[in-house]
């Protein structure tokens, strides 16, 4: 089978692409001597984790969803975080994770006395308490993905803490980046330390979030591992926590779609694809942003004729662009929207009940296999 053969929408993954990235991020954290897990948030298609897993096992989760997939298909560590556990949810995330990190100190002190009594009772695994601090360094310029804007919901500023933990927490979480540089991680590093440094003699581990797109093309991966040895040589005593998502599966998979029709009004011509942005590619509108597309010219062309996308749902803003074209867009002919295989396939919904494309691997010796195909009975146990 040839990809031309297989019907549209569909998402590819590529595995020597998904191994690259694997290998690079596997590289730093040899070299810089820390942690490097995977976020489930920005990935969860469990049936390349026989791939994933031959570069790490541990992972981070957010809710008992991800923790149980974890423990089920990629089986390390799981560390967890939530920015609210309940009575009935906390039990569960004891049984399955390794580290569970707070929000605030009055979610900790709720269920310190859990941790405490389940670590004495040493029947399992033991549970590390964590709490997530807010360094107050805004590096990311769209708000919604930026959690140290003023007013966040998202960890304890230093002057809320105070000189001393409370006892039994044993590491503290920043995360303030989203597909950042390693620059980027500099500057919060340094406000990190100048807020928080105080604490750092009393916990084992600091868990240094997301967004740190280490196999980004142009990333300073040499740069980022002088940081991390340099934040290691000025506290020995830590261990380093990383949990990436976009870079495990940047520039990984693709989304192939078909142009159905074509319409043009007051001047403005949009192609109508098989797929929708609402539905398969909503980060395109929550961030925004406008993925490349394999058969566009370049942004900077000024010559060829311009188009919209507009996705197959009845919302009116189902739509992005502008791309240029060499030729007219006509009816049949397929188009490759890039780099759709993070932050995408977990975000996908069944608005207007339309159907999610298939989702497919293609294995490093060119061979193509269809991961999961999508039928009425989805949609239909959606609201069973």
């Amino acid at each position: 089978m040839t990809q031309q053969e297989i019907k549209t929408p569909y998402y590819i993954v590529y595995e020597d692409k998904l191994r690259r990235n694997l290998s690079l991020i596997k590289d730093v954290a040899d070299r810089a001597g820390v942690e490097i897990i995977m976020a489930f948030k920005a990935n969860a298609l469990w049936k390349t984790f026989p791939i994933i897993r031959e570069y790490t096992g541990a992972s981070t989760a957010s809710s008992l969803n991800e923790m149980q997939l974890s423990l089920d298909y990629l089986k390390g560590d799981v560390h967890a975080y939530c920015p609210v556990y309940t009575p009935e949810t906390f039990p569960k995330f004891m049984e399955g994770c390794s580290h569970i990190t707070f929000n605030s100190i009055a979610q900790y002190e709720r269920f310190a006395s859990d941790i405490a009594a389940h670590n004495a009772a040493g029947s399992g695994h033991r549970v590390s308490a964590g709490l997530r601090v807010n360094p107050q360094c805004s590096v990311i310029d769209t708000d919604i993905y930026n959690p140290c804007l003023p007013g966040s919901r998202f960890g304890m500023t230093a002057d809320m803490i105070g000189p001393r933990l409370p006892e039994g927490l044993e590491g503290l979480h920043f995360h303030a980046l989203c597909e950042s540089s390693s620059f980027d991680l500099e500057r919060v590093l340094a406000a990190f330390e100048e807020q928080f440094g105080h604490l750092l003699p009393q916990v084992k581990w600091v868990n240094m979030g997301g967004g740190h797109l280490m196999t980004r093309e142009g990333y300073d991966r040499e740069h980022l591992i002088k940081v991390l040895k340099g934040f290691r040589e000025r506290h020995p005593h830590l261990q380093i926590i990383m949990e990436p998502g976009s870079a495990f599966t940047w520039r990984t998979g693709d989304l192939i779609t078909t142009v159905m029709d074509v319409v043009e009004n007051q001047g403005v011509k949009t192609a109508i694809i098989d797929a929708s942005f609402a539905c398969h590619m909503p980060d395109c509108l929550e961030m925004p942003y406008k993925p490349a597309i394999t058969e566009a010219l370049p942004d900077d062309a000024t010559e060829g004729e311009a188009y919209r996308l507009g996705g197959n749902s009845c919302l009116s803003g189902d739509y992005t662009g502008d791309w240029r074209f060499a030729t007219p867009l006509k009816p049949g002919q397929r188009l490759t929207l890039e780099d759709m295989n993070h932050y995408t396939t977990v975000k996908t919904n069944m608005f207007n009940g339309i159907q999610h494309p298939s989702i497919w691997l293609q294995s490093s010796d060119g061979t193509l296999s269809c991961l999961r195909e999508f039928t009425y009975a989805d949609y239909r146990d959606r609201m069973d």
